[in-house]
């Protein structure tokens, strides 16, 4: 599978933000997609990752109650959508895919990356 990432941006600290990651293949309702991120000098972690119905998600800590991920089967297609931005949310983001993955296993190993979108947040 390819993935393609869209929607990254430079906003002000409080401001939103969209990312979409659209991805090629008819089988894409197989797929656990996740949501990395990472900031300058710092590895990379999981912001975000949906199971295949979209009914199972998780969450890093430091965006709970900020960040929503959805996606939509029909379009290929999962989101990021971005709320209550911090300065510490800048990263290059990244979307990935994992056949019959876990959404919510601990280190679950992801295949197929997209190349990165950067979002930055001004203070």
């Amino acid at each position: 599978v390819q993935l393609q990432a869209f929607g990254g941006g430079s906003v002000e600290a409080g401001g939103s933000l969209r990312l979409s990651c659209t991805a090629s293949g008819r089988t894409f309702s197989t797929y656990t997609m996740g949501w990395f991120r990472q900031a300058p000098g710092k590895e990379r972690e999981l912001a975000a990752a949906t199971a295949w119905s979209g009914r199972t998600t998780t969450y890093a800590d430091s965006v709970t109650g900020r960040f929503t991920i959805s996606r939509d089967n029909a379009k290929n297609t999962v989101y990021l959508q971005m709320n209550s931005l911090k300065p510490e949310d800048t990263a290059v983001y990244y979307c990935a895919a994992e056949q019959h993955g876990r959404a919510t296993a601990p280190g679950q190993e992801y295949h197929y990356w997209g190349q990165g979108t950067q979002v930055t947040v001004s203070s």
